[in-house]
């Protein structure tokens, strides 16, 4: 019995071994053989390259957690320092954000809210990618109208252009702010304002060139990989990582006054 169990460890360890070390094969497209393990990965076992992104992404949860806790700690000692009844600093500055037009009776910070509204969307878009990229489909099949025939790159293209205009709708807001006399050293809640939402803008930034090295990549390569399935996934854990980000940047600086 234990002869027969040690050869049959035996025998599963040579078909591993096989499997690892089998000759690279020279799919369709290809100008040179491509190992099996860059083609479709290594079954049952985890991609370092995921598994370093979700351990970086968590660092850097971190340094927003620090920018969070300095400016929750900035807004208790200035309010704790103005009289009761007069206005604080936290809620000159959130007047700054309302425009119009007042609807239900009052005004709110209407282009922040679409600003917002593009940036989350994007992060379906990037999904869609994602799945896409899983099937093998890089390219659309059909006519660029055809939304469902559209693949890994058309829907990254789709993602990095709302990516953009919320960069873009970023810059605006500062640059309107700034004529208002809102400048990061007016105040503490200016600083503490352009500090947070500035870090987030680079990291929008880092995104986007993101996505433009995935795209370039599929242009580049002849044959898509799984290597470059998980460089698409990824850019999505990043990408909805900076998404979830400025939901709650957006919630604690635009929603609570």
């Amino acid at each position: 019995m234990i002869a027969l169990s040690a050869l049959t460890i035996h025998n599963d360890a040579v078909a591993q071994i096989e499997k690892l070390t089998a000759l690279p094969a020279t799919p369709t497209g290809a100008l040179h053989p491509i190992a099996p393990s860059r083609l479709h990965g290594v079954k049952g076992r985890p991609d370092m390259v995921a598994v370093g992104t979700m351990v970086w992404l968590a660092s850097e949860l971190m340094f927003f957690a620090a920018l969070f806790a300095a400016y929750f700690s900035l807004r208790n000692v200035t309010s704790a320092m103005v009289p009761p009844g007069a206005e604080t600093m936290w809620q000159w500055g959130a007047a700054h954000f309302d425009t119009p037009p007042v609807f239900l009776g009052a005004e709110r910070p209407w282009f922040s809210v679409l600003n917002t509204l593009i940036l989350v969307l994007s992060s379906v878009t990037c999904q869609m990618g994602v799945w896409k990229a899983e099937k093998g489909r890089v390219g659309r099949t059909g006519s660029l109208l055809n939304v469902g025939g559209w693949g890994l790159r058309e829907w990254y293209t789709l993602t990095f252009l709302m990516g953009a205009f919320f960069i873009g709708g970023q810059a605006y807001e500062y640059a309107t702010l700034a004529s208002e006399g809102f400048l990061p050293s007016t105040n503490a809640y200016t600083s503490a304002f352009f500090i947070a939402t500035g870090f987030h803008g680079l990291h929008v930034l880092g995104g986007l060139i993101a996505f433009l090295l995935m795209l370039g990549r599929t242009y580049l390569a002849r044959t898509f990989t799984h290597e470059q399935a998980v460089h698409a996934v990824v850019t999505s854990y990043y990408w909805h990582f900076v998404d979830i980000v400025w939901i709650i940047l957006f919630a604690v600086i635009y929603i609570i006054r």
